[in-house]
């Protein structure tokens, strides 16, 4: 059989496995590059030349020094700002998507719209405006702000390796800038002025109190002395109701537990905080025999002592022992105990509040207990693992009831398997709380969900923790992030290393890569990034993707399939101007690119484009930047760039809403970039 006839096969069963995504596309990727060495398309000497080819170098360097600006607090410092621009919808488009486009051009765009992320859904709430207006902008905002520069996106850098390869000689820093730069002056004036108003209005989805509609349903119970569960742990109590009522804490003493993190046994006069809606509240009462509700003189005293029997149950000897600094209950509890603890109704009678306004008073109490307490002695620490079997708990401050949002990204450890599978409580100390999918709460038993990109996940955790858990998991921080500001000298310092760094490659005296990868030395040697933090900072699934498509994208030229498909489109263009040719190439391109990863694309489509132009005898320059534009033009699908994915889960878009502001703009940049194209880089 024919290489070229081969090289098609394995590409066109690669992109239907890309498309279909029942596997992650690093391992499709993998596959592809085996098969075609197996098959004799790719020599088995050359197999891994793609992960140390300049390209997959620059990405990795690019990703730390962006891991970088985010730790030294460069983003953070221009981001608190946009919180500034008032209440009108004009101003804050223009800001979230004028800062995101900038940015983007000098770090990883995912990066950028991770940090601006949380910033768009805090301003969405204080100025009563629905996130769903903010975020696609937000999203495609960072795409266009990757077509200005070498490092703004892997496309641009793929294009510049493959010119080196051919024509010897390679884009330098600022060459997309003439084109990616007026596109995106353009795209983003099209979007403030006109776009937004194509997007769906899903009001609200974002926010705490609609995609996870708890306000009725965060109940009180107590249990009393001919209660099943006595006895029970919290594990057994959730395993029996079907781990759909996660309790978010409990109450002995007046001491507060967090519920992620108490593992003692229930007792008499112990009062459990839990989210249950009215067929869990028959179950409490059925399968546990606790009781729903208490009066407000059941409600914990804040100033009660405990009594001997709940003494004894705090000393040094397990681990429910508090110091008097971490008493918890305040009258201000004590009163929102007495309302919540009365029945709850789907209509949200007065006994009710919503669930963000108890968290708000818990985070406001804790704020204050969190002052006021003091560090446990070391007796006390030793004497919590002296015996085995007994109940411990870790009675940390208050804020261990800490309530965050978070989204799964497309390359997260957790998507395609379960809270069960991936034990979350006993591995990340993480408790979930509730999913939402597409901008509903998916209402199946918690256990049992199988994480999906684009997912928000209501988690609780350990405040100290939760930012390292969710980096390894691969889930983005959304509603409770704060910002912050870094240190100045490392501000500084981070600025001034990416800035000789790119001075020295303006000048020619170090290639993107080499100049790249000693910035990002740097960064890590100074302490500006933690080692530890450069490593995760590395996408390690993209590494793979275009490590293992660049031999695979060589292929296609060697064996002469890019040469078959270039006559084909040149015996249907032969008459017509470069123009449309230039037009159709785009539109390929920007196909490709919704459906799978824009590096693939840009890897499938440059040896393509440098056919075209050797068949009409032209220059190959602008061939070559109508795939580097086309290739970052993913804005019809939510699928096309991770950027997309990640808005999609807080602004509850559906599948097809993309199409509707990105069909647009895809027209906007095409018929902007393409005579620009030709201006900047003539055809002859």
């Amino acid at each position: 059989m024919d290489d070229s006839l081969l090289v098609f096969i394995v590409l066109g069963l690669t992109l239907a496995a890309f498309v279909w995504g029942r596997f992650r596309f690093d391992l499709v990727a993998l596959a592809s590059l085996l098969a075609s060495v197996v098959l004799g398309l790719v020599p088995a000497d050359q197999a891994f030349s793609g992960f140390g080819h300049p390209a997959v170098i620059t990405v990795v360097a690019v990703l730390v020094l962006s891991r970088g600006f985010e730790r030294a607090g460069v983003v953070d410092v221009i981001a608190a700002q946009v919180l500034k621009v008032g209440d009108r919808l004009l101003y804050q488009l223009l800001a979230l998507t004028g800062l995101v486009t900038v940015l983007s051009g000098f770090m990883n765009n995912v990066g950028a719209l991770a940090l601006l992320l949380p910033v768009a859904l805090r301003m969405s709430r204080e100025h009563d405006t629905s996130p769903s207006i903010l975020l696609m902008p937000l999203a495609f905002g960072s795409l266009l702000g990757g077509l200005t520069t070498l490092i703004g996106t892997p496309p641009n850098i793929i294009i510049s390796s493959y010119r080196a390869s051919v024509a010897g000689e390679r884009f330098s820093m600022f060459d997309f800038f003439p084109v990616g730069g007026a596109v995106a002056l353009a795209g983003v004036a099209f979007i403030v002025l006109l776009g937004w108003r194509l997007v769906p209005r899903r009001t609200g989805q974002a926010s705490r109190d609609a995609m996870f509609d708890t306000a009725h349903y965060l109940v009180e119970v107590r249990v009393d002395a001919d209660a099943q569960a006595l006895g029970w742990s919290l594990h057994k109590l959730r395993r029996k109701l079907d781990d759909n009522v996660p309790v978010l804490a409990l109450v002995r003493g007046g001491h507060r537990y967090a519920g992620h993190s108490f593992y003692g046994v229930l007792k008499e006069g112990d009062i459990l905080l839990l989210e249950a809606g009215p067929e869990e509240l028959k179950a409490l009462e059925d399968r546990a025999g606790l009781r729903v509700g208490l009066t407000p003189e059941e409600a914990p005293d804040p100033d009660a002592q405990p009594t001997d029997a709940e003494q004894s149950d705090t000393e040094p000897t397990n681990t429910e022992q508090a110091d008097s600094d971490d008493q918890v209950w305040s009258s201000d509890n004590a009163a929102a105990a007495s309302t919540s603890a009365q029945p709850l109704n789907a209509d949200g009678d007065a006994g009710s509040a919503s669930l963000a306004q108890r968290t708000r008073q818990l985070v406001d109490q804790d704020e204050q207990a969190r002052e006021r307490r003091v560090t446990l002695d070391e007796t006390r620490e030793a004497a919590r693992g002296t015996e085995d079997g007994d109940e411990r708990q870790d009675d940390k401050a208050p804020e261990d009831l800490h309530l965050i949002e978070a989204v799964v990204r497309n390359d997260a450890a957790i998507s395609g398997r379960t809270a069960a599978e991936l034990r979350l409580h006993h591995q990340y100390g993480l408790h979930l709380v509730a999913v939402a999918r597409d901008g509903g709460r998916l209402k199946q038993r918690l256990r049992d969900i199988r994480f999906r990109p684009g997912d928000v996940l209501l988690l609780q955790g350990d405040p100290e923790g939760l930012g390292e858990s969710l980096t390894v998991l691969g889930c983005l921080p959304l509603a409770d992030r704060r910002l912050t500001l870094g240190q100045p000298r490392q501000l500084a310092l981070s600025v001034g290393i990416f800035a000789v760094a790119i001075a020295a490659m303006l000048f020619d005296l170090l290639p993107a890569a080499v100049a790249l990868s000693l910035a990002a030395l740097v960064t890590l040697l100074v302490g500006v990034l933690p080692l530890r933090e450069g490593y995760r900072a590395i996408d390690g699934p993209v590494v793979v993707l275009l490590g293992a498509m660049i031999p695979v994208g060589q292929s296609l030229e060697s064996s002469g399939g890019a040469g078959l498909i270039a006559d084909a489109m040149l015996g249907l263009g032969s008459q017509w101007p470069p123009i449309l040719v230039l037009a159709g190439l785009f539109m390929v391109s920007t196909l490709l690119s919704n459906v799978i990863n824009n590096a693939a694309a840009a890897l499938l489509m440059a040896p393509i484009a440098a056919s075209l132009a050797s068949g009409f005898e032209l220059s190959l320059d602008p061939f070559l930047m109508v795939v580097a534009v086309s290739a970052s033009c993913a804005f019809l699908t939510p699928i096309g760039h991770q950027s997309n994915t990640l808005v999609m889960g807080p602004a509850g878009y559906h599948f097809s809403d993309y199409w509707r502001l990105g069909l647009p703009l895809t027209l906007v940049v095409m018929v902007v970039a393409i005579p620009l194209i030709m201006l900047v880089w003539p055809l002859q």
